[in-house]
This record gives C-alpha cells, sequence and structure tokens, in this order.
C-alpha cells in the first residue's frame, strides 16, 4: 500500500509541475487586433495539490481528492512587484466560489497559485458566495477589490433559486491582507460594480449595474456611473447610465463592465461584456468602448458588434457560449494582457496593445442598429478599397 502511495503520489507531482511549466504559444491568424494562445493559463488542475489531497497516507490510502476543485476563472488583475497578479475565481465541487492570487514572470504562461487562498473578512451579513473580483489600484494608495456577494433572498425563504446580488468592497496593500469595508448600498441589485482608478470632483466613483432581479436586469438600462463622498461607507444617491442596452444588439439582456478601464491620451479604454438571448441561451461575449478623459462618463467612441466572442474550444464549459473578463494589464511599453475565462471554466489571455485597442475603438464603425446601416458600412470600405486599388493602378 506504501509503495503504490509513494508512486501515485510521485506521479501527481509530476503532472501537476508540467501543467505549470508548460510554455504557451500564440495562435496562428487571428484578426490583428489581438492575439489569443493555444493554451488556458489557468484552470482547476492548475490550484495546489495541498489544496485538494490529504498527503497523510493514514487517513488517506488510496491518495483520493478530498476536496475537489471544478473551476479557475474571472480573474482580476494587476501589474505589482513587477509580476502578472491576477486574483482567480476559484470554484470548488460544491458550487462555493472564493478567491487565490496566481503570479505569472511573463503573463502569458507558468502562473503559480500563492500558498493559500486569500481569507477575505464577512460583512455584518455574511454571503453564502463571493466572485468576480475587480481589482483597481486606486490614487489614494490603496488596492480594491470589488466583487459580488451573493446571498439567499429572505423575503423568499421558499425559493431555494432566489438570491440577492450586493457589490462588496474589500481593500489592500499586499494582496494577502485584506480590510473589508461594508458592501456598497444601493435601492437596486448590484452586479460587475467597478471602482474607477481616480478621484472624480474629488469623490470616488463607481461603475455600475443596477437590476431589478439576481439575474434579470430588468428596469436596469445598462452600466452606470454613480460618485461616492465616502469609500468607507459607499451609497449609491445619483446614479446614471453611460452605456445603454439596445434592441437586437450584443447587449440586449443587459451588459456590464469589466475590469476599471485603462487610461490613454486619447480617452479611457472600457472592456464590458453584452448578453444577448439565443435559441440555446444566453451568449455572453466582450465588446469594447471609450470615454472622455474630461469627462468619463462621456463615451467618445463605441465599435459595433463584439470584441472577442467564444470558439472553438472556448464554446464548451459549464456555461456553454461565455467569455467574461474582469482583468486586464497595461504594460509600461504599451503591450495589454486582456485575462478572459470561458464558459465559466477556465482563464485565457489575450494580448494586444493601447495603440492599437485606440485604433480599434476610434475607428471601428459604430452599430447603427439595422442591416440597412450595416449594409451601408460595408459598401463604404468597399468603395474606399476600390478606389486605393485605382489609385495605385494610375500612378
Amino acid at each position: 500500500m506504501t509503495c503504490k502511495f509513494e508512486e501515485r503520489l510521485k506521479a501527481l507531482k509530476i503532472q501537476h509541475e508540467q501543467l505549470l511549466s508548460r510554455k504557451n504559444e500564440p495562435l496562428e491568424g487571428g484578426n490583428g487586433i489581438y492575439d489569443k494562445y493555444k493554451y488556458p493559463v489557468l484552470t482547476a488542475e492548475h490550484t495546489p495539490l495541498e489544496w485538494r489531497y490529504d498527503f497523510d497516507r493514514k487517513d488517506n490510502p488510496y491518495l483520493e481528492q478530498r476536496i475537489m476543485l471544478n473551476a479557475a476563472f474571472n480573474a482580476g488583475a494587476i501589474k505589482w512587484n513587477g509580476k502578472y497578479i491576477v486574483v482567480v475565481r476559484v470554484e470548488g465541487a460544491d458550487r462555493k466560489s472564493f478567491f487565490a492570487v496566481a503570479e505569472s514572470p511573463n503573463g502569458i504562461d507558468h502562473f503559480k497559485f500563492w500558498a493559500e487562498p486569500i481569507v477575505m473578512p464577512e460583512d455584518t451579513v455574511p454571503a453564502t458566495n463571493v466572485y468576480d473580483m475587480r481589482l483597481t489600484q486606486h490614487e489614494d494608495g490603496w488596492i480594491y477589490g470589488v466583487f459580488c456577494a451573493e446571498r439567499h433572498d429572505v423575503d423568499h425563504p421558499e425559493d431555494l433559486s432566489a438570491a440577492t446580488a450586493t457589490a462588496a468592497i474589500a481593500r489592500t496593500h499586499d494582496l494577502i491582507h485584506w480590510e473589508r469595508l461594508p458592501d456598497l448600498k444601493s435601492k437596486d441589485q448590484q452586479r460587475n460594480v467597478v471602482l474607477h482608478p481616480e478621484f472624480v470632483d474629488g469623490k470616488y466613483a463607481f461603475y455600475t449595474r443596477p437590476q431589478d432581479g439576481f439575474i434579470d436586469a430588468g428596469s436596469g438600462g445598462g452600466i452606470g456611473w454613480a460618485l461616492v463622498d465616502d469609500i468607507e461607507h459607499a451609497e449609491l444617491k445619483d446614479e446614471k447610465i453611460i452605456n445603454s442596452r439596445h434592441y437586437h444588439t450584443i447587449m440586449e439582456v443587459k451588459n456590464g463592465e469589466g475590469p476599471a478601464p485603462i487610461k490613454t491620451s486619447r480617452g479611457w479604454l472600457h472592456l464590458a461584456h453584452g448578453v444577448r438571448g439565443t435559441a440555446s441561451g444566453l451568449r455572453y461575449v466582450l465588446y469594447m468602448y471609450m470615454t472622455s478623459l474630461e469627462d468619463p462618463t462621456k463615451v467618445i467612441a463605441q465599435p459595433g458588434g463584439y470584441f472577442l466572442a467564444p470558439h472553438g474550444e472556448e464554446y464548451v464549459g459549464d456555461v456553454m457560449n461565455v467569455v467574461f473578463s474582469n482583468g486586464w494589464i497595461a504594460d509600461e511599453d504599451g503591450k495589454v494582457f486582456i485575462y478572459y475565462a470561458s464558459c465559466d471554466t477556465r482563464l485565457h489571455v489575450a494580448t494586444s496593445t493601447i495603440d492599437k485597442l485606440v485604433d480599434y475603438c476610434l475607428n471601428t464603425p459604430q452599430d447603427r442598429f439595422s442591416s440597412a446601416q450595416s449594409v451601408k458600412s460595408i459598401m463604404k470600405l468597399i468603395a474606399k478599397n476600390h478606389e486605393k486599388v485605382n489609385d495605385c493602378l494610375n500612378r
């Protein structure tokens, strides 16, 4: 028995190390806007063996997994101490999610989880589940994590699927020790809330997503904006929609802010998700828009359609036909690492540059909301290309 135990343990460690040390490879082709990579950067199998197995021969003679982990996805991201850091949503087989930090030397591969998951302090009303942290390195000197706190809806105790969502707020200086602040107060349920990285008029600014219920946006019109006087007692009092939902678009059911926006010389770059209904269920895709430096609530550019959608193996997983992002990193040299999850199962990376993303936002036709207008945009591009060809022939 001892021999088999040791052989299995050795094999598990070798297999795990091979996974952690696997080099990632850029995929050929693409759209010129970003590059995707062959392998996910994190999966449930990347989590430390110590989190899943009891190594005591007496207590676990068959070396079975004692704690089953189901997925690693939806990660906040930050460049910190020269490392590419993601705060990952790890989900157990029991459906409970928790946060864990993983780091990489290059942002593309060799991600390794820190030794222990984050021990997040509870709010005064404990949450059943927490997930999808957005990280913001704020100019006040703190690193903030804003995430969803889910609880059973006490107004419907008989309905075991009835839930409420609030925006939880925590902050840290080292990503290890977290101070939990009171949840964001709002008259609506709130998911996909993001803290803007700078003060606006001397106040903290939040991107919000008001919705009538836990799942349905209802009367919630899209991505909102609100200023808060005191981050330690944050309350939404005057909220306005800055990025609306529209009929027969990628965001007709709902939309939400992804990570905190990136500041550029041309404006704030935003990555968001849009949701529409299909015959096979909801489809989640990513899209981009830009807002003004002078007025972050003013949209100055928004390319039509999706920026990134589930493709190939990304389509398959626990929740089909979904991509989601709540983390990206802009390097000093302008390279951008976009961390996106597929199907609530695994975490991927795509790379681009600030210049490419700004060009994409400012020079891609926006959605004109009808088939006829879509054809006009294509015809305009065809005419321009014909003109360029003729110019070349006449030279």
